[in-house]
């Protein structure tokens, strides 16, 4: 028989954080889901090792108490920064970024708004990487979107056997990270800002990557923390922005380019997606969300236009089936943007 919620929960209120109140009082233990004997939860701390004895504990009394699976991420508060400096001009500065692990490069899958199919992108290029003979990594740091572990084909839950260290999945040649993992397929992800950071620097920092080539980083569309705190903390060595032709997303594109720009991150080059329709009836060419805007902003720029991609019911059956289509259909005209583009980043050293 499995296990229950209501179990689960008097099992946490036996556990006592450092001020003598149990875990669920403290109002500690935030998106609790038990699947079957499988049980995943966040601890919102201030910091985190205080609570190291009492996540053990834990541990150890839910697998007593019959989960076969144990999954306690810890996230902490960030420190108060600064207020921004709104001046015109003002430039935001990176504090301190770091090289993850056994990461050689970390690539940024971005766009300005949400809708271009940027998940879709990353998830074809990390195949295409992977197929070129790259150590390829996905970090799914879309927190209240995540879609890479449907892309991909991931299912099952990530593992860490220390407490410390988390263990990532992994499909195509590529190791994947994504919150998604750690809950159910329509479950959101209701976080505050400091969560979401703290929930990201996690999956960068203390997941084990391996040897890896290139990191690729699905982002969320816009220019919130989780794009900030990327570039804060890690070692970006840049950003393919990924856009439709049509106006109102290339506004949104800007303003994620200028972003990188702030932050000191490179844009290495632009991605025009759903550039052009096929009718598979008529052979018919029509630019549904116009055309040519990605091109002319990219020269504008003076960055590299790296892919038209056209819009194809093949990519998108591709991607909701779990096998990128440079995956289940890997000499399709449809899979060649992507292959082009994953060959261009390795022959300009970036991937």
């Amino acid at each position: 028989m499995s296990i229950t919620r209501e179990q689960v929960l008097e099992c946490l209120k036996s556990i006592k954080d450092p001020s003598g109140s149990d875990l669920v009082e403290a109002g500690l233990v935030r998106a609790l889901n038990v699947d079957l004997d499988a049980v995943r939860f966040v601890m919102e701390v201030a910091s985190p090792e205080p609570y190291l004895q009492a996540k053990a504990e834990a541990e150890e009394k839910l697998k007593a108490l019959g989960a076969t699976s144990v999954s306690i991420v810890m996230t902490a508060h960030s420190k108060p920064s600064a207020p921004p400096d709104l001046k015109a001009g003002s430039k935001a500065e990176p504090t301190g970024p770091e090289k993850i692990p056994g990461v050689d490069r970390i690539i940024a899958i971005a766009s300005g708004k949400g809708g271009v199919g940027k998940s879709t992108v990353a998830a074809n290029l990390a195949c295409a990487l992977a197929a070129e003979g790259r150590r390829v990594g996905m970090l799914d740091a879309d927190v209240y979107g995540p879609s890479q572990p449907r892309m991909l084909g991931v299912s099952g839950r990530p593992q860490s056997p220390d407490g410390k260290l988390i263990l990532p999945l992994r499909n195509f040649g590529v190791t994947m990270m994504s919150i998604g993992l750690m809950t159910n397929e329509d479950q959101a992800v209701v976080w505050r800002g400091p969560m979401l950071m703290g929930a990201l620097q996690q999956m960068m920092m203390q997941v084990q990557w391996g040897a890896l080539d290139v990191l690729i980083v699905d982002l969320p569309p816009g220019t919130g923390d989780v794009q900030m705190t990327l570039a804060q903390k890690a070692h970006l060595d840049g950003a393919v922005i990924v856009s439709t032709p049509q106006d109102v997303a290339l506004l949104d594109a800007r303003k994620g380019i200028d972003m990188f720009n702030q932050m000191g991150t490179p844009i290495l080059g632009m991605i025009e997606n759903m550039s052009t329709h096929i009718c598979s009836e008529c052979g018919h060419e029509e630019h549904v969300f116009g055309h040519g805007g990605v091109v002319s902003e990219a020269a504008k720029l003076g960055v590299p236009l790296l892919a038209e991609i056209p819009l194809h019911l093949d990519i998108r059956l591709a991607a909701d089936g779990g096998a990128p289509i440079v995956v289940s259909k890997p000499d399709s005209a449809q899979a060649q943007g992507f292959r082009t583009v994953a060959k261009a980043l390795i022959e300009a050293g970036k991937a």
